[in-house]
């Protein structure tokens, strides 16, 4: 899953899409990992998931990033956007 991330958001939400990537605000800094922490826990807690079935795969220290989320099938990514 391609996404583009906005830390220090005033609240962390949904933001649509944006060239082909799921937009997400993040309330987290961008300092010591922590908005790439808050982004895995805030998208596994949105679909129904534990924690450690959404994993960074790329992007560590970028807003562009790509995630690995293990389902056994595809998330309902309308209505996350809704």
């Amino acid at each position: 899953m391609l996404v583009r991330v906005q830390p220090g958001a005033k609240k962390s939400e949904f933001a649509g899409v944006q060239e082909g990537r799921l937009r997400v605000r993040l309330a987290a800094p961008a300092v010591e990992n922590r908005a790439n922490k808050a982004l895995t826990a805030f998208v596994a807690e949105a679909l129904g998931l534990r924690v450690t079935k959404v994993t960074l795969l790329s992007g560590e220290t970028g807003r562009q990033k790509r995630l690995l989320v293990q389902t056994a099938k595809e998330p309902d990514w309308g209505r996350l956007l809704s």
